[in-house]
């Protein structure tokens, strides 16, 4: 199946609305914003299918006007089923100047000869800010389906100003590349990428936090790295999905509560 997904936020009076958003089947998007006052709109995006299957290509297009502000959640992990050629997803998300995104979705269940590429093309303008994760997943462990993907790639690349500054290639090709090696999962199941980039943070303290946040869990293994342009790069492995997703979402709660107590003491 084709389909295709188009997002365009703008802002009025401070606070961001969904200008215009165009959605065939099997997608939907639901607005889920609970305070309409505040700055930032949520959207859900939703699919009545219960996964991707063999042979289909999604199209997805988000794009936020000067000053906008989304948090673009998802409605379940993303199962991949069973596939003989294979299925595509491709992003294309701009942000324009001080802009805002996080983008965090549920992890990706890749079912046993699953086929999947994910591209993702980000391009952001001065003072943007943008939250962006992905999680891999072994596959469901409790039918035995370990690492028995076919091939499964997720590949984002972000432009700051038409320049290419951030490249990363998740990758798993498990009958030509063992999972387990040194430089692969080594032992572990599940894997997190987290790209925190936002001129207004404060490098330091932020990794303070996110160190101390991330040292206090059990069963995971964590990096740190600084980003080519404000922000941070955070990698976890560990062995539950969830623990995962949500230690993301606590880490995007650290970047809110940090540049809230900067405004306030303005």
């Amino acid at each position: 199946m084709k389909a295709k997904l188009n997002i365009q936020v703008s802002v009025h009076g401070g606070i961001s609305f969904l200008k215009q958003n165009y959605v065939s089947p099997p997608f939907k998007i639901a607005n889920i914003t609970e305070d309409k006052l505040a700055a930032c709109l949520h959207l859900t995006l939703m699919s009545s299918s219960p996964g991707i299957l063999d042979g289909d290509d999604y199209q997805i297009n988000i794009d936020l006007d000067e000053g906008s502000s989304l948090h673009l959640h998802t409605q379940s992990y993303q199962r991949l089923f069973d596939m003989k050629t294979g299925a595509r997803q491709s992003m294309n998300v701009v942000l324009e100047k001080n802009a805002s995104l996080v983008y965090l979705p549920h992890p990706c269940v890749p079912h046993q000869n699953s086929i999947f590429r994910s591209i993702n093309h980000i391009h952001l303008k001065e003072g943007a800010s943008l939250v962006w994760g992905e999680i891999l997943t072994c596959g469901r462990k409790l039918n035995g389906e370990v690492f028995q993907m076919t091939y499964l790639q997720i590949f984002t690349s972000i432009y700051f100003n038409q320049k290419l500054i951030i490249k990363e290639n998740l990758f798993m090709e498990p009958a030509h590349i063992e999972p387990n090696l040194l430089g692969q999962m080594e032992g572990y199941s599940h894997q997190g990428s987290l790209m925190v980039l936002d001129e207004e943070i404060e490098i330091p303290e932020l990794r303070i936090e996110i160190t101390g946040l991330l040292e206090s869990q059990k069963n995971i293994d964590f990096g740190i790295t600084a980003s080519p342009i404000k922000g941070l790069l955070v990698r976890i492995l560990g062995n539950k999905a969830e623990q995962i997703h949500d230690l993301q979402k606590s880490i995007a709660q650290l970047l809110v509560n940090q540049k809230t107590k900067a405004e306030i003491v303005e």
